[in-house]
């Protein structure tokens, strides 16, 4: 009975809820990102316009960069615990929570997301500014078109 609930037990469950929770909190950030970015690219869809300002996508962008830094670089939800090299016994424990929680599946599921986020990001922004430079384009031939009409007339009626 002490061996059940020794505290080296209780460390590996109470690592595999942290990063349970840890990945439900970003689970739930993603959500709204995911839910707030979508527009875009329906807006894409449906006329090849984006009425969203890019400094909003731009926001967008970054949250999704700092919530893939976060899981990334700082949560280590995939890293065994060090405990498990202490205590090589431990791993069919740590094993089988990992597989209860889900917790590799889950941690997937999270980086398609933010994946497929930051592409739709990145390609609403590339259409963005494609659009404003081919504006600008066009601003530089009705400059040129106008220049060549102002030549004209001055050829025509001050010669």
């Amino acid at each position: 009975m002490s061996n059940e609930f020794s505290v080296e037990r209780l460390q590996i469950v109470a690592d595999i809820l942290a990063k349970s929770v840890v990945l439900s909190h970003y689970e739930t950030s993603l959500a709204t990102v995911f839910d707030q970015i979508e527009p875009f690219a329906a807006s894409l869809q449906s006329d090849n316009r984006s009425k969203r300002k890019s400094r909003e996508l731009l926001r967008q962008l970054g949250t999704t960069l700092l919530v893939q830094h976060k899981i990334v670089g700082r949560v280590e939800i995939i890293d065994k615990p060090e405990l498990l090299w202490e205590s090589p016994q431990l791993e069919n424990l740590y094993l089988r929570l990992e597989d209860e929680y889900e917790i590799r599946e889950r941690h997937n599921a999270l980086e398609r997301k933010l994946e497929l986020i930051s592409q739709t990001a990145q390609t609403v922004l590339e259409f963005m500014q494609h659009s404003s430079s081919q504006r600008v384009e066009w601003y530089v031939v009705i400059l040129i078109v106008v220049e060549i009409l102002l030549s004209l007339y001055d050829i025509i009626f001050k010669s």
